[in-house]
């Protein structure tokens, strides 16, 4: 719509400062040609725009210019109640980790009071009918994810020295690394940072110590957070399992067996919806993990590889081991 679109480019333009052209253009998936000529009808109705050519030039409104219209519409006004509800923060990441939960929920209550008034019963509806709750079941205590230091490298563009504990190993490592920015990825907060000019990922929650260093943060030219993030992201997602996995598990399993392994899942089950046992395919990073399917006792059952079967009966013979027999378990133990 061309008045969403006009006061899109109006606000980028008053929180941003001057902003290239094809910057605009791609933010607002738009082209060069129409961010011109919306420049051009901005500036026909009073907004004081304007563009330099060059290097270095962009668009940018005039010093001092200021404007207090939302122009938000009704499903607007509904998300920014539904921001606002309490817990969204939290799922979101936007919570006591940053620091910033408080100033959050205050500069959404003051534009919220700047809504339109017809939008406003309905956006406080769904406020009333909308919860979102982050904790997830059974998720056992988190430890505290302190990003104080992690911001402060961040943002004042310096090197960091971290402790960082990998998981498996007791003792931390120590790295200085180049960061990039900090990154929520479903509520887990990630330093995404170079070491020796390789994008690394580093979980807050294993960061032992940071250090800021005097040192300048020295990051690839022409290189942001976003690219970075997206290099590590497929890394991660696209990475290829050790070990494929074929499974029988008996219909009455099928669902928890889904929940438990849901990121192993390689394919769909092949349900016929009559049998009484469903083939489901998995795939592990290395043999041991299909020690797993153990909690489904009798009712999964591995049919290849014989790697993964001989590691899950050597694992029930050694369960068999300790808690076989009569032998009562030792005081204090």
């Amino acid at each position: 719509m061309k008045s969403d679109l006009l006061l899109s480019i109006l606000l980028l333009l008053q929180t941003r400062g001057r902003v290239p052209a094809h910057e605009l253009a791609d933010r607002l998936e738009v082209s060069v040609r129409t961010i011109y000529r919306d420049i051009e009808a901005l500036s026909a109705s009073g907004v004081p725009v304007y563009a330099e050519r060059g290097r270095h030039g962009g668009i940018e409104l005039l010093a001092g210019f200021r404007t207090d219209v939302t122009g938000l519409t009704a499903d607007e006004s509904r998300a920014l109640f539904i921001l606002a509800a309490q817990g969204a923060h939290a799922a979101l990441g936007l919570d006591a980790a940053l620091g910033l939960d408080a100033a959050l929920g205050s500069a959404l209550r003051k534009v919220m009071a700047a809504l339109p008034a017809p939008h406003r019963p309905a956006a406080e509806v769904t406020s009333r009918r909308i919860l979102v709750d982050a904790t997830r079941w059974k998720g056992g205590p988190q430890r505290a994810v302190d990003l104080e230091v992690l911001q402060d490298a961040v943002f004042a563009d310096r090197r960091l020295r971290l402790g960082y504990r990998h998981g498996g190993h007791a003792e931390p490592s120590t790295y200085t690394v180049d960061p990039y920015g900090i990154v929520s990825k479903a509520g887990v907060w990630y330093l995404v940072a170079d070491r020796r000019g390789q994008p690394r990922l580093f979980r807050a929650d294993r960061v032992r110590s940071a250090t800021l260093l005097g040192d300048p943060v020295k990051r690839r030219p022409g290189v942001e957070l976003g690219d970075v993030w997206e290099v590590l992201r497929r890394q991660v997602e696209e990475r290829p399992g050790g070990l494929d996995v074929t499974v029988r598990v008996r219909r009455s399993r099928l669902d928890m067996l889904l929940r438990l392994n849901a990121a192993s899942l390689t394919a769909l089950p092949e349900d016929d919806g009559e049998s009484e046992w469903v083939l489901a395919h998995l795939s592990y990073g290395v043999v041991r993990e299909a020690r797993t399917l153990l909690a489904f006792v009798d009712t999964v059952e591995v049919l290849s590889p014989p790697e993964a079967r001989a590691e899950l009966a050597r694992a029930a013979a050694a369960i068999g081991a300790v808690h076989g027999g009569d032998r009562a378990p030792h005081e204090g133990s």
